[in-house]
This record gives C-alpha cells, structure tokens and sequence, in this order.
C-alpha cells in the first residue's frame, strides 16, 4: 500500500505545472485581455483539434488535464477535447522507449493516435456545427460558441481580486486534491484486483477484447496504459485492442472534467463518446488487418 501512495503522489505531483499553467492562461485571458483578443483565440479554436491531436501525443497525461479546464472555460472546441483526449499516450511513449522499440514503429503508433484523434476532432466539430444553430458548441448568444472564460472564475469562487497568480494557484489546488483523491482510490483498487486480472480479460479475445480494452483504458490511472502497451508488446493482443483501449484512455482528463465542468450529462456524453470512437477504430483497425 506504501508504493500505491507513492506511486499516486508522484503522478499527481507531475501534474502540477499543467495545471497551473491552464489555470494561469485562463486568469490572464479572463482579466487582461479585451473582448476583440478572445474573439480572435475563439475563431482560432476551429482549427483546435488538430493542434489538440499534437499536443496530446506528448508522453503523461498533462495535456489532457489541462484541455479538461480550457473546454471548461469554453475555450476549446468539444472537437479540440476530444482529440487531445484521443491522442494521448499516458505512459505508453516512455514503456516503448525503455523496450528500445523501433523509432520508426513510435513514430508510426504516436501518428496513428494524432491522426484518429484529429479527424474525429473535426468530425465532432463538424457534427456540432449542424445541430447547433450558428455552429455553436453551447446554446448560448455567443455566436463564436464558447461560453466565458469567467465561467471557471465563478465555479471555483476564485477570489480573483488577490490576483491572477493566486487565483490560478487556488484553482490549481483545489483540483491537485480532488484528483489525488480519486488516484488513490484508484490505484488502490487496481492494486488489490491485480494487474493480471485485467490483462486477462483483454488478451485474445477478438472484439470483446476490444470492449473490455476501451473500459480500461477510461480508467484515469497511468496503470491502463502500462497493462495495454505491455500487451501489446508481449503479442498477446493486438495492435487494434491495444488503440481501442489507449484511444479510449484520456489519463486523468475525464476525472478532472468530471469535477470542473458543471453539466453532468455532457461528461457522460463525452465519456461515451471517447469509448465508442476508440473501440471503433480499434476494430476497425484488425478488421483491415493493418501492423506496424
């Protein structure tokens, strides 16, 4: 139980800078700059998801907490969410590395993410886009479809005359805390179940393999993605149950939009989403029969 906590305060701790420094940008947009300089950032948010798919491929998790607060904010597209959520990798970078995996095989598995995590980004935008009249993300009168960045200023009760730095850095804590809460219990549970319990219920099992690979992978806990790259390397299951789960898994985004963002049903919405896109393109992916 000692390197569960441990293991859960070090994964926490390496959060920190990502989610001071999305607190802190979203401090300074809401305080600092005028209405014309959100306006701008907003209509760049079109081209969100495929910037969201490159900076999610970066190893751990940290990218994807941060997406968690800006889409909050309603400074990101769903579109953006999602692909940085789809295109995050967790621990599964830093395992092949230290595997001394091929460079040119990271390189084709991180592209294979970005791209799936950027297509559906733009898809969901799209699809957004045409339920919503005036193509915006939340029913409201900002025709850009982003909400206020105040919103994660009121939701927190940020006391935000002390300061952007000590607002962001109240922000920052509050949700430090939540999350090594629930990593903890988290870790714990996965600790006392057994690594290899999940691994066998994953392994050579075509298309329930796939099933059963999403929902762990949605487990925000960097175990997932231990368990499904070690798979993986070990041939035990294929490069398609591997995507689905690693596809599914946002690391510990979705338990920080699950405590920022108010609206309940959206999270599950996402939540749901996120698996069914990656069970999908990992079926797909043995259906057509493409290796690495």
């Amino acid at each position: 139980m000692l390197d569960v906590i441990t293991d859960t305060l070090i994964d926490a701790v390496k959060l920190l800078p990502f989610l001071f420094a999305a607190y802190l940008a979203m401090e300074y947009m809401e305080h600092k700059m005028g209405e014309k300089a959100k306006r701008s950032m907003e209509r760049a948010g079109r081209l969100g998801p495929a910037w969201g798919g490159i900076m999610g491929a970066f190893p751990q998790c940290g990218f994807s907490a941060a997406a968690a607060n800006l889409y909050a904010g309603r400074i990101i597209t769903l579109g953006t969410l999602v692909a940085v959520f789809l295109s995050t990798s967790d621990e599964m970078l830093p395992i092949l590395i230290s595997e001394k995996m091929d460079i040119a095989v990271i390189g084709k598995l991180l592209g294979m993410k970005v791209l799936i995590g950027a297509a559906a980004g733009f898809l969901v935008d799209l699809a957004v886009k045409k339920k919503y009249r005036g193509g915006h993300v939340h029913e409201s009168e900002n025709d850009s479809g982003y909400g206020e960045i105040g919103h994660i200023c009121e939701h927190e009760n940020c006391h935000c005359e002390e300061g952007i730095v000590k607002s962001a850095f109240r922000h920052t804590a509050n949700i430090f805390l939540f999350l090594l809460l629930v990593m903890l219990v988290l870790n714990g549970t996965v600790h006392y179940i057994g690594e290899d319990f999940l691994a066998n219920l994953i392994s050579n099992r075509p298309f329930f393999g796939h099933m059963i690979a999403g929902l762990v992978g949605l487990i925000p806990n960097c175990a997932s993605s231990v368990i499904l790259t070690q798979l993986y390397l070990n041939q035990v299951a294929g490069l398609g149950m591997m995507m689905s789960g690693l596809l599914a898994g946002s690391g510990v985004g979705l338990a920080v939009l699950f405590r920022i963002n108010d609206n309940a049903a959206e999270n599950i919405k996402i939540t749901f989403l996120l698996y069914a896109i990656g069970v999908a393109a990992g079926m797909l992916i043995d259906f057509f029969g493409i290796i690495i």
